[in-house]
């Protein structure tokens, strides 16, 4: 989901919208056009097992990347070919852009981008970013220092011919339904854009998973494939230690924006975070991915009483957090010191680390987890993004 210097209405919005979405999403979006590819079926399919949101099949001299889930309730299928070593693509192969590969070039446009590519070690080839405030990390910071990365303004806004002058490969996008009027320019322009769909995944190892969309771009599968298995295999080991808990705790979580509480609802990546750790998720049963918007009253009806509360918001400290709202000081977890957030966890010019990291690292957002709500495991454990409040 970054670093600025907001306003503290902009971070408290920010902090719960991303918590329920590990966004920092970008305001991308692409015209209802879909081109069903009719390629060979003597390709190899890389195997994908948790996200459903992307495939990828290699053809040997090329590999066809078709992200099947751009944005919530899209029917589109976008198929990119990848060609490698100057090859042709095939007659009669409809996609929707073209690009060679390895790439030497790239833009992305959210924080959430940047893990796959530091990861992968391929940092070196990030050339634009809109907003270069926003992100946390260390490596990439160090190259903006040096003027390696250009700024390319507001998201929703990023400027077209910056973006353009640069000549990327390809530009990586947050799909959502609509129009973009940028984007659409930037690919007037012959610059290909490629949409990432990995926030709309519901389990966290499914976003994760998504390094392997970027390493297609680098021909870098096997090395994806050894950083995402341990990943995955640190998950449910942390899973599996969870189950010998001797307690499942209730858990409450978001903050209010305007008088309107926003929390996650029980389909999201955070609801299933909070169930993997082996606690009680007290909207667990709210249907759907998104956030759900509730009064004060019906919060404390249903969850006064939660032994812990996560994420309020951009809170630090009981002090700010009391003096917002007399409402919080109702709660029981506010009352026993037992609410932790991440909003202390910030890069060097004020980004929170947890909406770049998050969703490429669930093994350590589900780390923290299970120390906090179950101290009886003693896990030898230093918090990566969760802390509890001052």
């Amino acid at each position: 989901m970054i670093n600025f210097k907001p306003t503290l209405t902009e971070m408290r919005t920010s902090t719960i919208l991303l918590f329920i979405c590990i966004s920092g999403l970008l305001n991308s979006c692409k015209k209802e056009v879909n081109k069903k590819t009719s390629v060979s079926e003597k390709g190899i399919k890389q195997q994908i097992d948790y996200a459903t949101g992307f495939e990828i099949v290699d053809y040997g001299s090329y590999k066809i990347l078709s992200v099947t889930k751009a944005w919530p309730d899209s029917e589109n299928v976008f198929n990119y070919a990848l060609l490698k070593d100057e090859a042709v693509l095939p007659n009669g192969i409809e996609v929707d852009a073209t690009i060679q590969i390895p790439v030497k070039n790239i833009v992305v446009t959210s924080t959430t981008h940047l893990p796959a590519l530091e990861l992968l070690g391929v940092t070196q080839t990030l050339k634009g970013f809109p907003n270069l405030d926003y992100i946390s990390s260390k490596t990439v910071r160090k190259r903006i220092a040096a003027g390696q990365i250009k700024d390319l303004g507001q998201n929703e806004s990023i400027n077209t011919e910056s973006t353009i002058s640069l000549q990327p490969d390809v530009v990586i996008s947050f799909g959502v339904a609509g129009e973009n009027k940028a984007l659409n320019s930037i690919q007037r322009a012959g610059i290909p854009v490629f949409y990432d769909g990995d926030w709309v995944e519901k389990t966290p190892l499914g976003q994760a998973e998504w390094i392997k969309f970027f390493a297609a771009l680098y021909d870098k599968e096997a090395v994806a494939d050894s950083i995402f298995k341990e990943i995955e295999t640190n998950y449910l080991t942390l899973k599996n230690k969870a189950q010998n808990a001797t307690s499942r705790p209730t858990v409450l979580s978001g903050a209010m924006f305007k008088d309107v509480w926003y929390l996650p609802k029980g389909e999201s990546w955070a609801a299933q975070l909070i169930a993997d750790a082996n606690a009680d998720y007290l909207y667990k049963d709210t249907q759907g991915t998104g956030s759900a918007s509730l009064s004060i009253e019906e919060v404390l009806t249903t969850a006064q009483n939660a032994d812990f509360w996560i994420a309020p918001n951009s809170f630090e400290n009981y002090d700010e957090l009391g003096n917002t709202s007399a409402a919080y000081q109702q709660f029981k977890a506010f009352k026993e010191r037992k609410i932790y957030g991440f909003a202390s966890a910030k890069g060097e010019t004020g980004g929170l680390i947890y909406y770049e990291l998050a969703s490429s690292r669930p093994d350590w957002v589900l780390e923290d987890l299970v120390a906090i709500f179950h101290p009886e495991l003693e896990l030898d454990h230093k918090p990566h993004f969760f802390k509890a409040l001052d």
